[in-house]
């Protein structure tokens, strides 16, 4: 088992730009205690009032690849059906760049039906979601990866198509969130190269999980051991950084590479100084 690794969630809702931007250079300039920084894929709020402010993806990832130097950058995770996956291929490999070489692609089949209706989004039913968030992936890791990608599928279909510039990196790498069993664990055993659960309630939920995944890769023929485990928890207001390192550490045992702190509440620096304190210091 490695050191254990970290990373940071700032959901970007009821917050401002000033407010995010701080956060994610402080997190930049802190040492290796985070690897990785995120924010989400979603077009409201997920907490009330839903009709306050939530700055957009991608925008800000651009922004923040700019203003950043060491750390990995991503959303945790994109939708699938907010955008053709040709799109988010050619968006992924423009911000690698940007980045230079430090993006991370998030994905995830959707979910959101409020947001989804207002906007008129069609999100389907969960076996759509999950037949179309397969294809996207297959789409995007061609266009990413091939220097031309013809496919046809019931959702998208593709002529002889190009993605250039192909990423700084040689390749992205592309993290899965969900917990479906059936469709999104072997969606992850074909395509991700990190497995993202989030806040499972205890070690031995998460154990049971993985062991899942491990069937679904043996039965794609992947080597399970090409796939990072991350999971989320929460990083509170009442939160004590050096108990939440101390709560981690049965995920870790269990087998988690990765554990993301999600924010929740204000974006004060000095909590975020304290965090780094106490991983630097386990």
């Amino acid at each position: 088992m490695g050191a254990p690794r970290y990373g940071l969630k700032t959901p970007p809702h009821h917050t401002t730009w000033p407010e995010l931007l701080t956060i994610w250079k402080l997190a930049d300039d802190l040492d290796d205690a985070l690897e990785s920084i995120w924010n989400w894929d979603h077009f409201y709020p997920l907490a009330p009032p839903y009709d306050g402010p939530n700055l957009e993806a991608w925008t800000m990832l651009g922004a923040m690849a700019q203003a950043t130097s060491r750390i990995r950058v991503g959303a945790m995770v994109n939708g699938m059906h907010h955008r053709h996956p040709a799109v988010t291929a050619n968006m992924a490999a423009t911000l690698d760049h940007i980045a230079e070489g430090r993006f991370n692609l998030g994905m995830g089949a959707g979910w959101n039906e409020m947001e989804s209706t207002a906007y008129g989004l069609d999100l389907g039913t969960l076996r759509e979601r999950s037949d179309r968030f397969e294809e996207g992936m297959a789409v995007i890791t061609s266009l990413l990866g091939n220097r031309e990608t013809t496919f046809s599928g019931d959702f998208f279909n593709l002529e002889s198509a190009w993605c250039e510039p192909k990423p700084l990196q040689s390749h992205i790498p592309i993290v899965i969130g969900g917990k479906g069993r059936r469709r999104t664990l072997r969606t992850v055993a074909r395509f991700a190269d990190q497995w993202d659960m989030t806040f499972p309630e205890t070690p031995e939920e998460w154990v049971e999980l993985n062991a899942v995944l491990e069937g679904h890769c043996e039965a794609v023929g992947r080597d399970s051991a090409e796939i990072d485990r991350s999971i989320h928890l929460p990083f509170t207001p009442e939160s004590n950084p050096v108990e939440m390192i101390t709560d981690a550490a049965p995920y870790f045992a269990a087998g988690v590479d990765i554990v993301v702190w999600s924010w929740r509440g204000p974006l004060d620096p000095r909590r975020l100084e304290d965090l780094a304190r106490a991983i630097t210091d386990a």
